[in-house]
């Protein structure tokens, strides 16, 4: 009897001491009980703060969008380069712009863009003597087609640099934020039990997990899309090219059918 007495004035005397005591006895029973927390990703996931749960969803949506982008691209660039292959070989044979018109044909809006610059170009010089002017001229206009569907075929792949860049750094957001709720959390509980630390911080570091998730893909596809979208240009250049010395030709004939006139006449 002299035992349970003296407990209790022990229990009298350090009151918060016993309450301290009894939440890591409560928590070493109840991982004792051998029942283990469930940490798969969806449970992590569903039991996340508000705002870790914010970061992620937006960090997968940014995933998404950087894979939606790498199938459009993809596909973009695909016919973008078939197209301009084609109209390559097609005016590898011209002699001449109405031969490059034959044989573009429907053509697409690319190769139908430079010949169509180069007519209006030449009807627009038509009453100035052929001379390097009317080529400057000519690759001017070429110059500034090359430029619009270089912008035009880059459009879209600027929001895959943001997501490689700022991945992480959101990640790393949601995680610090997330450690902060799991020390407050340790706080109110008042222990240090393992059992209850690692479910929150798990909770966060999947934060980070995702980030770099969302990133590492993001900035391989825009290298890649880069290389590709570069080759591509070049095509662009080689067809525009090709155009110009087409017209060069013409100019050239025109001039010795004039100079050829002019003895003629004399």
């Amino acid at each position: 009897m002299k035992h349970p007495a003296a407990l209790f004035m022990l229990a009298a005397a350090f009151p918060h001491a016993a309450l301290a005591q009894a939440p890591s006895r409560a928590l070493d029973a109840a991982v004792a009980s051998g029942k283990p927390h469930d940490l798969s990703l969806l449970t992590m996931f569903v039991n996340a703060d508000f705002v870790v749960k914010i970061v992620i969803l937006s960090l997968l949506i940014a995933s998404i969008v950087t894979w939606t982008v790498l199938v459009a691209k993809t596909i973009e660039l695909k016919r973008a380069r078939k197209s301009a292959l084609d109209a390559i070989a097609a005016l590898s044979a011209a002699r001449g712009l109405p031969e490059a018109r034959l044989a573009l044909g429907a053509g697409d809006k690319l190769p139908k863009a430079l010949l169509g610059e180069a007519t209006r170009e030449l009807k627009l010089s038509s009453d100035i003597p052929s001379g390097p002017g009317v080529k400057e001229r000519v690759a001017s206009c070429f110059g500034e087609i090359e430029r619009a569907e270089a912008l035009s075929i880059k459009r879209g792949t600027g929001i895959l640099a943001s997501v490689g860049s700022t991945g992480p750094f959101v990640g790393l957001f949601g995680t610090v934020w997330g450690i902060m709720d799991s020390f407050i959390g340790i706080s109110k509980a008042q222990t240090t039990n393992l059992a209850v630390v690692a479910p929150g911080i798990a909770e966060a570091l999947l934060a980070t997990a995702i980030g770099l998730f969302a990133a590492i893909p993001a900035v391989l596809i825009y290298n890649h899309l880069a290389r590709e979208t570069g080759a591509y240009l070049e095509l662009v250049s080689n067809l525009s090219g090709e155009l110009l010395r087409i017209v060069s030709r013409d100019l050239d004939r025109n001039e010795a059918r004039a100079s050829g006139q002019i003895h003629a006449a004399e």
